[in-house]
C-alpha cells in the first residue's frame, strides 16, 4: 500500500503493444476456453462453492488481520557489516550441469558471523539425498556451519515437498538430515524432530541486525490461508535488504511493513514475487499450477502484465539499489521488465552465483 509520498524516480513501461482487434478477440475466446477447461478440472473432486465461501470469509479475514497490525518501530536492532546470498535452489542455475535447478527456493545467507538456510526447496520427486543436499555439497555448504533455519511459508516448494506439506513438517531432504536441534523460525506451526521450531507471530530480532518482520496472511483459493514472513536484514551505512521467499502478501505489503518497522532506506529486495504472467515453472496434468494456485486471486483470474509494472512502478519509487527477483514463481517475461526496469542494480539470481550486499 502506498504512502502517498511525492516519487523521487519515475519508471515507465518501456514498451506498448499493438493491440489487432480480431487477433485479440479470438485470443481472448481461446484462452476463456482453456480456463473454464482448467477450472473444470481442479473443481472435478472438491465442492466448488465450500471453496468459494472459505475464499472469501479468508480474504476479510486477511484484510482484517492487517488493519489490525500496526507495530511500532523496531527501534536499534544492530546491524550487520557483511551480507551475502547464495541461492542453493531456485529454477535457474549458473551451471545446470554441476548445480540443479527446481521450481522451489533455498538460499544461504550469511550476515557477519550469523548463518541462515532460508527454506528448504522442492524435492519434487522425494529423493534422498534431495537436490538441495547435492547443491550444497557441491558448493562446499555444510549444516555444522548454519546457525538457523527460516522458513517463509509453508507451501510444499518451501519446506521440501508434497509429502511434507501434507503431514506438516519441514525437512531438506526424503532421509534424515541431523539439524543439530537448530532453531527452525516457522510463520505457522509445522515439525522436524532434528531442529527446534519456533513460531514467529510478529516481528521478532532474530540476531543482530536480522529481523523477521512477522507473517502476513494472504487468502489462496485452493491453497488456503497462508501466512508468510519475510526477512529484513540492516547493512550497516546502506539500508535495509528484504530476502522474501514468494511474495504472495504482495510486494506492497511486505513493503509497508517493512516502513512501518524501519526508518533506515530500502537497500534490496531479493527473492521470489510470484510474476507468472506468460507462463508457469510448474505445469500439473496440463494445468499452469503457478498461474492459478498461488496468486489470492479467483480461479479464472491472472496476473497480468500491467500487475507488474505496477509493482515494479511501487518498488521504483523506493530506489532499491539491488533487485534480484527469484524465477521460481516469476515467468521469463516478468524477469525482463525486472531487469529492464532497474538496469545495472539489477542480478539475475541463480543457484551457485553469490549475491554480495
Amino acid at each position: 500500500m502506498d504512502d502517498g509520498r511525492p516519487a523521487v524516480v519515475v519508471y515507465r513501461p518501456s514498451s506498448i503493444v499493438a493491440h489487432h482487434p480480431g487477433r485479440d478477440s479470438m485470443k481472448s475466446a481461446q484462452s476463456q476456453v482453456r480456463r473454464a477447461a482448467e477450472l473444470a478440472l481442479l473443481t472435478a473432486a472438491i465442492p466448488p462453492l465450500a471453496l468459494s465461501a472459505r475464499f472469501v470469509q479468508g480474504r476479510k479475514r486477511a484484510e482484517a488481520v492487517w488493519e489490525a497490525s500496526r507495530f511500532p518501530k523496531m527501534g536499534d536492532v544492530g546491524a550487520v557489516k557483511n551480507l551475502t546470498i547464495l541461492p542453493l535452489i531456485d529454477w535457474y542455475s549458473v551451471d545446470p550441469d554441476v548445480l540443479e535447478g527446481e521450481s522451489g527456493v533455498s538460499y544461504l545467507i550469511r550476515a557477519d558471523d550469523t548463518t541462515i538456510l532460508f527454506d528448504l526447496g522442492l524435492n519434487k520427486n522425494q529423493e534422498h539425498p534431495s537436490p538441495l543436499l547435492r547443491n550444497m555439497e557441491r558448493l562446499g555448504v555444510n549444516f555444522n556451519e548454519i546457525d538457523m533455519i527460516f522458513i517463509s511459508h509453508a507451501h510444499l516448494d518451501h519446506i521440501g515437498g508434497m509429502e511434507n506439506a501434507r503431514e506438516g513438517l519441514f525437512a531438506p531432504s526424503a532421509g534424515y538430515v541431523d539439524l543439530h536441534q537448530m532453531p527452525a523460525y516457522l510463520p505457522t506451526p509445522l515439525v522436524n524432530p532434528a531442529a527446534t521450531p519456533i513460531v514467529i507471530e510478529e516481528p521478532t530480532v532474530l540476531a543482530p541486525g536480522i529481523v523477521s518482520m512477522g507473517p502476513i496472511p494472504r487468502q489462496l483459493f485452493f491453497l488456503g490461508w497462508t501466512p508468510e514472513q519475510s526477512l529484513a536484514i540492516h547493512v550497516e551505512g546502506k539500508g535495509v535488504v528484504l530476502i522474501i521467499g514468494c511474495g504472495h502478501p504482495t510486494i506492497q505489503k511486505i513493503i509497508a511493513r517493512k516502513e512501518m518497522l524501519f526508518d533506515e532506506p530500502l537497500y534490496g529486495v531479493i527473492g521470489g514475487l510470484h510474476y507468472p504472467v506468460t507462463g508457469s515453472r510448474s505445469v500439473r496434468h496440463g494445468i499452469p499450477a503457478q498461474q492459478i494456485f498461488g496468486t489470492g486471486l479467483w480461479p479464472w483470474q491472472r496476473i497480468t502484465k500491467a500487475d507488474v509494472h505496477r509493482a515494479i512502478a511501487f518498488l521504483y519509487r523506493r530506489d532499491p539499489k539491488i533487485v534480484a527477483l527469484s524465477p521460481h514463481d516469476s515467468c521469463d517475461w516478468s524477469l525482463a521488465a525486472f531487469r529492464t526496469a532497474f538496469g545495472q542494480r539489477y542480478q539475475d539470481l541463480l543457484v551457485g552465483r553469490e549475491i554480495t550486499i
